[in-house]
């Protein structure tokens, strides 16, 4: 007789399941990458045409002064915070996932979501600094609750702040938190052998270190611990490309092929249809990058900047790091040494996850090199996340809230970080199945009043960025004479 234990568990999967296979439908797709396309189109595809100017500002701007300033973090920092919270867990065990179950085709799809979601974030972040205000402790204050409230107004922009509010201080919970401990629980009890428990214990104090400092203070930590990550995570992935560099050819062949036509059954991997590889490649990709989420206006707003299109285009580069080159290089790695084809010798089942990844790095590597390094990076990103996503909840519990529910969601927080270590010792592998799949759920319900209102207020953000533009070819007029 089944426990009670495992009958909630597999109640709980099965709601989330068949919720998901609502969410994240046809219609769904249509509208997150829809929009993307609409926002690409009505600005000219400026993710493209200025791309360049939004890495110069973000990484060699010293920043900008004067009486228009407001703000309490650089554009630097922002962009680190915003890049703490999206690089994590999704860039290793979801890349994975996605490859696992849609095929090397899913990438295809990951690179649409994030080169039209570019667009998607840069109107995110013009319209959180746009309509930012300041809170009871004197921080600015912005993201898809302000500027639906404000921006679109009325009974009905009004309730689209208060949904996307509920839904994100929730999803602050899955994606930012519980995916974010449970994942690294995982990797280090299958690498290392570490107790779920402690796990949970460990990376609930050192969370507590930074967020309860504030915005300041996980900006400051984010600038240091970000770059350092990337690094360690970037070099680890171009080893293993490189041993495995006379297969790239045949891989980009692969990942083309397979994003249109079916992938066939080869070793372990089973097969999956074209509208699985796009499923699986877009809703991961909007894991990784939230492009279409909101959250980029919600770091956004604390920006130290005058002009709102500024903050814009340091913010569209976060998807382009995080996805184009940070979940690609997972990929590579993964679909180069033909380990997304493999059985885990011990289940006979095909590798997903962070373990498929694990297992592309030892395919390469010498002895098991590859735990270490995709546990420890793992560790890293999803710590990052944690603090990331710590504000993101904060900023939508203080609006729902007031000021003095902020220190309560700190302490709720830290406490969800060790739950989501935890609940691995009740339901294994289902556990991580519905912490994941709770997450996507979530994703898409946020989502939903934020296309909204970025459709409403696209021709603002248009106007604020015509007008940015014509400012700074005037400029540069004037500097020439």
């Amino acid at each position: 007789m089944p426990s009670a234990q495992t009958t909630t568990f597999d109640l709980a999967l099965a709601w989330v399941e068949k919720a998901n296979a609502f969410i994240w439908g046809p219609i769904f797709f249509l509208l997150i990458i829809g929009v993307g396309f609409y926002l690409t189109f009505l600005l000219r595809g400026v993710q493209f045409r200025r791309l360049i100017q939004g890495l110069r500002l973000a990484f060699f701007d010293s920043g900008e002064s004067g009486d228009h300033v407001q703000g309490d973090i650089s554009h630097f920092q922002v962009l680190m915070t915003s890049l703490a919270a999206t690089v994590g867990i999704g860039n290793i065990a979801g890349v994975a996932a996605a490859i696992a179950v849609g095929g090397p085709g899913a990438l295809f799809w990951m690179w649409i979501s994030a080169l039209v979601g570019m667009a998607t974030k840069f109107a995110e972040a013009a319209l959180g600094v746009r309509y930012r205000v300041k809170d009871s402790q004197g921080e600015m204050s912005g993201g898809p609750a302000v500027y639906l409230a404000r921006g679109v107004g009325g009974r009905f922009g009004r309730s689209l702040g208060f949904l996307y509010a509920i839904f994100a201080a929730l999803a602050s919970f899955g994606i930012g938190n519980m995916v974010q401990s449970n994942s690294v629980a995982d990797a280090l009890r299958s690498s290392f052998g570490v107790s779920p428990v402690w796990t949970g214990a460990v990376l609930a104090a050192l969370t507590a270190l930074v967020i309860l400092g504030g915005i300041k203070s996980i900006g400051r930590f984010a600038s240091i611990l970000v770059p350092v990550m990337l690094i360690f995570y970037t070099l680890g992935c171009l080893v293993v490309i490189a041993i495995n560099f006379r297969g790239i050819p045949d891989m980009f062949a692969l990942i083309f092929r397979e994003a249109f036509t079916a992938t066939a059954a080869v070793g372990g991997f089973t097969g999956a249809t074209v509208m699985m590889a796009i499923r699986m490649g877009i809703s991961r990709g909007v894991f990784s990058n939230e492009a279409g989420l909101g959250t980029g206006g919600i770091v956004a707003a604390a920006a130290k900047t005058g002009d709102s299109i500024t903050q814009a285009l340091v913010s569209m580069t976060q998807t382009f790091i995080d996805t184009i080159i940070g979940c690609s290089l997972t990929a590579f790695v993964i679909i180069a040494s033909g380990s997304w084809t493999g059985t885990d010798p011990v289940t006979g089942s095909v590798f997903t996850g962070a373990p498929l990844t694990i297992e592309a790095f030892n395919t390469a590597l010498p002895g098991r090199m590859g735990d270490y390094i995709v546990s420890i990076s793992i560790a890293l990103f999803a710590y990052a996340t944690l603090l990331g996503w710590s504000y993101y909840g904060e900023r939508n519990v203080e609006y729902l809230l007031g000021g003095r529910a902020i220190l309560p969601y700190r302490i709720v927080f830290i406490l969800g970080v060790f739950a989501g270590c935890w609940v691995l010792t009740l339901g294994g592998t289902r556990g991580f199945d519905f912490v994941w799949g709770f997450s996507d759920m979530l994703n898409g319900a946020m989502a939903v009043p934020n296309l909204i209102g970025l459709i409403l207020l696209s021709g603002v953000v248009a106007a604020d960025t015509r007008e940015y533009f014509r400012k700074e070819t005037e400029a540069g007029a004037e500097e020439g004479r």
